[in-house]
């Protein structure tokens, strides 16, 4: 798909913050027809990824880390709401979902994964569990939708081995502190959690771009 493409592109620094390109030079590219280039295009503009130029075809939109710290406050509010609820509301949680999550995460040293894209996509997996085993839909769903926004940056969190270890110490202590229905340890193990890496995003995002300029 053109749009995923373009997406993992801007991701993954080939269109660096600044770049200015055209719709016939992605299609060629890419080979596609301008169509569906041009659908990508105002998705991502949507997104806020890039911006249409007034007869100069397009521009890479510098990361607005304002907007993803807005989305982070937000992910934190729906995921702590969730855990406290975890811990102190029987009638609604879903066992099967910290079930699964616990199959991953609390496991041996050497069952550990170390594929960067299958800890990326477990860990986006861990926390939307977490939400949805809350039971309420509507927060499930908003949460998606945060998710969603910031993953063209979170999945840079585990480009380092001592991140990837890291996280799954992180997991296993917010799993136990929920298993054992411990709410205030819970929360604040997933807020420090959350904190750490949204840190370690944006300075693994600034020497990206950096690095991708220099090039």
């Amino acid at each position: 798909m053109v749009y995923e493409q373009l997406k993992r592109d801007v991701a993954d620094f080939k269109l660096v913050p600044g770049d200015r390109f055209t719709e016939n030079e992605l299609s060629e590219r890419l080979g596609v027809s301008r169509t569906p280039v041009r659908q990508a295009l105002f998705r991502l503009q949507q997104e806020g990824y890039v911006e249409v130029l007034f007869r100069n075809g397009w521009r890479v939109l510098p990361f607005d880390f304002e907007r993803f710290e807005q989305l982070y406050d937000l992910r934190m509010v729906l995921e702590t709401t969730a855990v406290q609820r975890l811990c102190t509301d029987e009638t609604k949680i879903d066992r099967a979902l910290l079930d699964q999550i616990a199959a991953i995460w609390l496991v041996p040293v050497a069952e550990r994964s170390t594929d960067i894209r299958q800890v990326a996509q477990w860990d986006e997996d861990f926390h939307c569990s977490l939400v949805a085993a809350a039971g309420n839909a509507e927060m499930t769903r908003v949460h998606r939708d945060v998710t969603e926004r910031i993953r063209i940056i979170r999945r840079l969190d585990f480009t380092k081995q001592a991140r990837i270890d890291a996280t799954y110490e992180e997991h296993a202590k917010i799993l136990r502190a929920i298993q054992r229905k411990r709410s205030d340890p819970a929360m604040m193990l997933l807020r420090a959690h959350i904190q750490t890496s949204q840190s370690e995003v944006r300075k693994i995002t600034l020497h990206q771009v950096h690095l991708a300029r220099a090039a």
